[in-house]
This record gives C-alpha cells, structure tokens and sequence, in this order.
C-alpha cells in the first residue's frame, strides 16, 4: 500500500513560451490531477524568477480552486517573511470562507528570491525579518483561532477577518533541520523539500521530526510529506533526458548565471555537457524519481520507507505540460 500523492506545480515558463501558456498550463495540470484522484495540489512563492510564474500564491489557489471541484488546493509555500501575518490571515481566510475545507497554507521561511528582490518587497527590513519566523507561525495561529488570542495583540485587540474561524490546513515547509523542529515544536505537520534540497541525509530530518513532536491542538501525533521531482517515461533514457532542461537550470544556478526561463529540451540537448555535470544529472536524478513506471514506484516506496513520511508530494519535471501529465496519469495508476 502506498501513501497519498499530491502534486506540487512551479508554474514553469518556458524559453518558448510566456506567463500565461504557464498559468494556463497550471490551471490543466490541476484539473487533470482533480479528476485523477491526487490529495492536494500545492504551488509555490517565487519572485524575479523568469522561468517560475508563481509569484503570487494566494491569486493562483484561488483560480485553481475556482477550476477544481474536490482536491485540496494551498502553497508550497507561501515565504511568511515576505509578508504581514495579518495579510497572510486575511487573504487565506477568505480563501476558506470561498472554499470550504480544501484550502491548504504551507509556510517557509526562505525569500523565494535574491537579496535585492527580497528587500524590495519587504520595504528594507533587515534580514532578522528571516529569525523572526516562529514569532510570525504563532501570530498567524492566534489570527486563525487555532491558539488562543496573544495577550494585548493578534486575535485579541487585532482580528483577521476573513481569517479568525477561517482557518486553512497548516502545513510548515522546510529544506533543512530548522522547520522540522519548529514544526516538532508546534505540533504542525511537515513537508520537506527533499525535489530540489534532499540528499541521503533526509531520513534524518524526518527523524528529528518525529523524535522532538509535541502533540497539539492541531496534531496529536507526527504527519509529514516529503517532495520528489518525478519524471516517468517509457525508458529510463528518455526519462533523463526529459531531465535535462530542469538539470540545466540547476547547474546555472549554482555557477552564479543570472535566472532564466526553463530552456527548450533541444537546447538543454545541444549544451555542450561535461563529464562533471553529467555526473551531476545522473546523481540527482538518482536521489530523485526518474524513470520508468516501475523504477518510480520502486523509488517512491523506498523515499516513503527511507522517511516514514505520511503523504508523498510530486514536482512533475519535463519540457513540455504534455509530458508533466504523461507522468501523473502514469503515477494516479499507483494502488491506493
């Protein structure tokens, strides 16, 4: 038996494309997954990414949940630093009171951008706006009611409406130990982004997490998620090399080469690949679940074995939104 799968959409802009082909895209990945049977589906607070059209969170759930009729829709994640937690409480708040229960709010701690782009949105505040993250969890839980009001302030003198009894399903984020035990902390369920921050280390944190779980008027008990970028094609070469053009941006990335949109597969084919940064796909594809059918499963249910994680959440990766749902039909087809 497996566990749940979700579904977690970047809102990928290709080279050859524009903002809307991506929103639209998102839109009929979600549909699709709504009628295929996945849990949730989640996107993500990115900001002067060209390649990544998700920089508004709570705008694009609301369109997705609009065009969906039972899935659970919500951020993964909304980068609560970036942010008022009133704001976040408000507009997620009303979210709920359009919605009903299917609204989820992961939270993150990180910008979801560079230093520039992160103090412009948050009008010069200091970096200590990052350490300041558990203060923000907790108002945001005062403003939804989940704790009781905070002594002169949040959900006492100071009210979310929409927001107070309105409260979406909480989720922290993480790519690090950090959020594992704040979530530990707070009795919140934990998602961790072992797509594009995990290696062999990630059991640990799962570990953690369970280890240092205080029960809670939100969970009695430990429930976790772990993120995969996932591509299933009919062989494992053709999975790789749908690879590639994620594989390229990855590898630009980390040689300090300004962010660009999501390369066309034919140009991630015709870059002139070293044996180093082949060696570099093979590895992340191999911590990942890249492959066949049978090859995915098979390294889902070891990342769900490796982890003891609740729910599995899948970054479908591919060039075209063609091949993204080729690979979740293929995956709905995994046994309940």
């Amino acid at each position: 038996m497996t566990v749940p799968l979700s579904v977690l959409d970047l809102a990928a802009v290709a080279a050859d494309g524009s903002h809307s082909q991506a929103l639209a895209d998102t839109l009929t990945v979600a549909g699709e997954v709504d009628r295929l049977g996945y849990r949730r589906f989640w996107v993500a607070e990115h900001h002067g990414m060209p390649g990544i059209a998700s920089s508004a969170p709570p705008v694009l759930i609301a369109a997705v949940a609009a065009a969906t009729e039972r899935i659970r829709v919500g951020s993964g994640g909304v980068m609560l630093p970036n942010h008022s937690s009133l704001v976040v409480a408000e507009q997620f708040g009303t979210l709920v009171a359009l919605h009903g229960d299917r609204i989820d709010l992961g939270l993150g701690r990180a910008a979801g951008t560079d230093p520039l782009i992160s103090s412009t949105i948050r009008r010069g505040a200091a970096a200590e706006a990052v350490e300041d993250f558990p203060k923000q969890v907790v108002e945001l839980m005062a403003y939804f009611g989940v704790i009781p009001p905070l002594r002169g302030g949040q959900g006492d003198r100071i009210r979310a409406i929409p927001g107070h009894g309105d409260a979406p399903q909480l989720w922290l984020l993480g790519s690090s130990d950090f959020s594992a035990r704040l979530a530990a902390m707070l009795g919140l369920p934990f998602a961790f982004a072992h797509h594009f921050a995990g290696g062999r280390t990630t059991p640990l944190v799962f570990e953690l997490y369970r280890r240092e779980f205080t029960p809670s008027a939100v969970l009695s008990e430990p429930h976790s998620m772990v993120a995969v970028a996932t591509v299933v094609a009919d062989s494992a070469a053709e999975a790789r090399r749908r690879t590639l053009p994620q594989n390229l941006v990855q590898l630009r990335m980390r040689t300090g080469q300004l962010p660009q949109r999501i390369p066309t597969l034919a140009e991630a084919e015709a870059y002139q690949w070293s044996d180093a940064e082949n060696a570099f796909v093979d590895d992340r594809n191999a911590q990942q679940a890249v492959g066949t059918l049978d090859q995915v499963r098979a390294r889902i249910d070891e990342l769900v074995a490796d982890t003891g994680a609740d729910e599995v959440i899948v970054a479908p990766q591919g060039p075209t939104v063609t091949d993204r749902l080729h690979t979740l039909r293929a995956l709905a087809e995994l046994p309940d």
